[in-house]
């Protein structure tokens, strides 16, 4: 017995050597990060300004994959079946991470069980838009109408379930009102409605509503946020802005790889993405989309992915949606 717990030892005692050499050797070959972001869009944009200062950093090319479709899906397989050895890496959102679960009834993935979180990239906080000629200065204006006439009140999304539905949704449900939700295709057709008033509000972000507010088309009358956003201090929280002081969407997104990946290699991906989101030219350019640097360790992801899977399972099995 003695021997067998001698040779068991060594043997640990070898995984880990080895284990520690693989990591210090790391990268030895360029990097890949797997998006299901479209190129050109913001999580993408994002994803090539830190891609850079990371390639830097490690001595080792980052490069960019964009595998967007099938609500993240076709990414998210790619990553989960590569190997575990740091080379793959995948970007997800927080909504990806939260909503899914209880979307699809046979999710091809299980984000807890089948990935390594590595480390939340930057977390972006929406605004509640109203037409420039809007009666409504306030959020207990929206609100105040929406329990005066239930269901007359209508807001846009960019599709089902997505972040301006479910924040619609949580809306609602936090204030015991009845509104009516206007899905749209595209996030242009979405603003453009509600500057025309043809929708009463939305939810957007500044880099999808931020042209037509400059442009003095769209009003921004609260942040869904716990504090004033860099760049538009003039805009009130939605609490200060009269909604519940828990109606809050906010959005982030994050590197995870393959799940056996060793942690010393994640932890070093990790030490990368913070040191870049450190950089002034790197925090300057996030500070263009409202993006706000939102490195942590990767034990605290996990608890961040947990709390987003429990934050919206309640909004959306309330509202009975399914999209499989």
């Amino acid at each position: 017995m003695n021997t067998l717990k001698g040779l068991m030892a060594v043997a640990g005692a070898a995984l880990a050597f080895a284990g520690s050499a693989q990591a210090e050797n790391f990268p030895a070959k360029p990097i890949k990060i797997i998006t299901p972001f479209p190129a050109g869009q913001g999580p993408d944009v994002l994803l090539r300004i830190l891609a850079d200062k990371m390639s830097k950093t490690l001595g080792q090319a980052v490069i960019v994959d964009n595998r967007p479709g099938a609500s993240g899906f076709i990414a998210f397989d790619v990553v989960k079946r590569a190997a575990p050895d740091g080379y793959t890496l995948g970007q997800i959102d927080s909504f990806q991470v939260g909503t899914q679960p209880h979307l699809f009834a046979k999710l091809p993935y299980n984000v807890l069980k089948d990935f390594e979180p590595v480390t939340p990239l930057i977390r972006n906080s929406f605004f509640v838009t109203v037409a420039a000629g809007s009666k409504w200065k306030s959020m207990s204006d929206v609100i105040a109408a929406a329990k005066a006439k239930p269901g007359a009140v209508s807001y846009g999304s960019w599709n089902v379930a997505s972040p301006a539905h479910l924040g619609g949704l949580l809306l609602e449900s936090t204030t015991g009102t009845k509104m009516t939700h206007i899905p749209f295709k595209e996030t242009s057709q979405l603003y453009q409605s509600v500057a025309n008033g043809e929708v009463d509000w939305a939810i957007g972000s500044a880099a999808s509503a931020g042209s037509l507010q400059q442009a003095g088309k769209l009003r921004f009358i609260a942040v869904a946020a716990p504090k004033r956003m860099t760049g538009y201090t003039d805009v009130p929280t939605a609490k200060e802005a009269g909604a519940p002081a828990h109606w809050e969407v906010s959005g982030w997104n994050g590197l995870l790889a393959p799940k056996g990946t060793p942690q010393d290699i994640v932890l070093k991906i990790n030490e990368a993405v913070t040191q870049a989101l450190k950089e002034p030219d790197v925090q300057a350019k996030l500070a263009t989309f409202t993006y706000e640097p939102y490195a942590m360790k990767p034990s605290d992801m996990t608890k961040l992915m947990e709390a987003e899977i429990a934050k919206w399972g309640p909004t959306i099995r309330d509202a009975g949606i399914k999209l499989d």
